[in-house]
């Protein structure tokens, strides 16, 4: 099967297993469901393979792929031409990264979910609704135009819904009452604005150019057009971006979203769906090359995510709720490359993040799942002796993630760091460089936490392994999170030497704006590595210092900077300032309108219904059906005219 035919397949086959187990689930048995979302979306990863080959075949600057299942919306003239919306996928150097690291990673996330859900109830709904998100997913990532990649952009926010509430019937967060419900109706309603602003910015494209097509679009904007126009369109997307891969102001609804089973988090809220943004931003560089302005506010956005996320991460005390904040931390990491031009090096950490991220969810899954659900990490301590798998895994994850060289994360840190640099954008060097260090500092104060020391709660009795089905996935991405950087080395640790494959491979698909990829020499880049390493081996020997060399000396460090510590720990009250800023002012709204419908519209239709009626009533007096009435109203009436004009 040729690449062009099994594009259409690739989110045909999740969506298929999403029917069966929808429709037959209840009635397979438990192991045969799971196998078969497995063998899907293992299907879906092979077809992949096969059509990226096809693709890395081409010529380098014929590289797209295209195919169409009809005309899906025939919408008639728009700015002089005839705009058909087509039911079409295509696969890019872009496309083709996601496509590889959502249908493999989501496999093995699969894989990992049936050891995971194996003693839960609804195993065949849970895995109905995550192969639903996989073909949504994919048709985000393989769609030809921005109406198609809209369809799985709100897909995956449904199916974000559906697994975040997928325990529905269970509180989450016991200091506020949060149930699992709540969170996804947070999440499901937060998205909704940033969606709103998305689909502004669409179909004000749609309107000036007349086609939803991103190469058409892309050639459209390379020629200049309005530049007011592009800042707008720029501002809008991103707006939608920040929404879908919570950046700031609409970062609330991630902390909340690990109300979902761990698998949901680890494939969702961390590999894939909320690098949609960046994965969107990326795909609309020839937009952005003409929107300056916008890619500083993308920039500055990113930069100041990372750094305010990562000072949240240091004070939670739930081990999902810390990779949470991680997650939005990186994010903005990937926001700050795409800011300042370095969309390739943005694209890059997406790829490691997907490795090392879903590998800490999964690992911190694990842990729960090894202690019976605890999911506080005041309550556990001294885990590795009865967990050495998910130990070992886990360790490499935070490894990775704290940038230590050699590892995924130490090359695409670096590279975006460097960017950052070489481009003059020093002022979003300096926070992202403050928040790699500060990462590895809540990394490591996790793992020490969780791993390390005496039991708080559980006796190593309590604790154990997980079972193969889980600790194969924890080694298979652990092997990706130690390897998985080296397809992006960078020149300057090559002796000059172009051999990032990853860059090269993505370069010829992205429009970069002027002076975007930065000037600057080997020993500068250099020294600059040496610096981010250095924050990160200060954040991880402050956490040995703090959580394992002197007990008590973190709760001493917190007391003594109280208000910086309450504030951070009460997550700087941003739901509150919402709360009684957005929420309550639009209850209030509802309530005066409900008020002016109840009153005003109702008082309105039912005076008419009363006048109808009286009116009814008096004539009724006069149409008696009796002759002789009528006869003597008809004297009567002659006789008051001949009295007028006697007058």
């Amino acid at each position: 099967m040729s690449g062009v035919r099994a594009l259409a397949l690739i989110p045909i086959l999740p969506l298929l297993g999403a029917a069966i187990n929808g429709i037959l689930g209840r009635r397979l048995p438990r192991r045969l469901v799971g196998v078969l979302a497995c063998a899907t979306v293992l299907g879906a990863f092979v077809l992949s393979v096969k059509a990226v080959m096809d693709l890395a075949a081409m010529e380098e600057s014929a590289r797209y792929l295209q195919t169409s299942l009809g005309t899906w919306l025939p919408l008639g003239e728009v700015m002089g031409r005839t705009l058909t919306v087509e039911w079409a996928f295509a696969l890019d150097p872009i496309s083709a990264v996601m496509v590889l690291i959502v249908t493999g990673v989501g496999f093995l996330i699969h894989v990992y979910s049936i050891g995971y859900m194996a003693h839960e109830e609804g195993v065949a709904r849970f895995f109905t609704y995550l192969n639903l998100f996989m073909a949504m997913m994919l048709t985000l990532v393989l769609g030809d135009n921005l109406l198609v990649m809209f369809v799985g952009w709100e897909g995956v926010g449904l199916c974000s819904y559906l697994l975040i509430g997928f325990f529905y019937d269970k509180p989450f967060d016991l200091r506020t009452g949060l149930t699992c419900a709540d969170a996804g109706r947070k999440a499901f309603i937060t998205n909704r604005i940033g969606d709103f602003a998305f689909l502004v910015g669409m179909i004000l494209l749609a309107v000036h150019y007349g086609t939803f097509r991103f190469p058409e679009i892309a050639q459209a904007v390379s020629g200049g057009g309005e530049h007011a126009l592009l800042v707008g369109v720029g501002i809008l997307l991103f707006l939608g971006a920040c929404g879908k891969s919570a950046q700031i102001p609409l970062y609330v609804w991630l902390p909340d979203a690990m109300a979902g089973p761990t698998p949901v988090s680890a494939l969702i809220h961390a590999a894939t769906m909320v690098t949609a943004g960046v994965y969107m931003v990326t795909r609309m560089s020839a937009l952005y090359a003409g929107a300056p302005e916008a890619m500083a506010l993308v920039a500055v956005v990113g930069a100041a995510t990372s750094l305010f996320a990562a000072t949240m991460g240091i004070t939670a005390t739930d081990i999902k709720k810390v990779l949470a904040y991680s997650t939005v931390s990186q994010l903005g990491y990937m926001f700050a490359a795409a800011g300042v031009g370095a969309y390739v090096a943005g694209m890059f950490h997406l790829t490691t993040h997907a490795f090392f991220k879903a590998l800490l969810f999964l690992g911190a899954g694990s842990v729960i799942h090894g202690l019976s659900g605890t999911q506080d990490i005041r309550e556990m301590g001294g885990v590795r002796r009865s967990m050495p798998i998910t130990f070992a895994t886990f360790l490499v994850g935070c490894l990775a993630i704290a940038g230590l060289p050699g590892l995924s994360g130490f090359f695409s840190k670096d590279e975006i760091l460097w960017a950052a640099w070489s481009s003059g954008h020093l002022g979003v060097w300096a926070l992202l460089a403050l928040s790699a260090g500060l990462t590895a500092f809540y990394m490591f104060r996790l793992l020490y936490l969780v791993f390390f020391g005496a039991s708080r709660a559980h006796g190593d009795g309590h604790a154990h392994e997980s079972p193969p089905a889980m600790t194969v996935p924890l080694v298979a991405l652990a092997v990706l999170s130690i390897a998985g950087g080296w397809i992006g080395i960078p020149a300057a640790l090559a002796g000059g030497r172009d051999i990032n494959v990853f860059h090269r491979w993505l370069a010829p698909a992205i429009v970069l704006p002027v002076h975007a990829e930065g000037h600057g020499e080997a020993k500068m880049e250099m020294a600059l590595m040496a610096v981010a390493v250095a924050l990160a081996g200060i954040g991880i020997g402050i956490a040995w210092m703090f959580y394992r060399r002197r007990e008590g000396l973190a709760d001493r460090a917190a007391a003594r900077v109280g208000p910086i510590y309450r504030l951070a720990r009460n997550l700087y009250w941003v739901d509150e300032l919402y709360e009684l800023l957005i929420i309550r002012p639009f209850y209030v709204l509802c309530r005066w309108s409900a008020r002016f419908d109840r009153y005003v519209i109702d008082g309105l239709v039912n005076a008419s219904g009363f006048t109808a009626d009286f009116t009814g009533q008096v004539v009724k007096l006069f149409q008696t059906g009796y002759v002789r009435h009528y006869a003597l109203l008809f004297l009567a009436g002659v006789v008051a005219i001949l009295f007028y004009l006697a007058l």
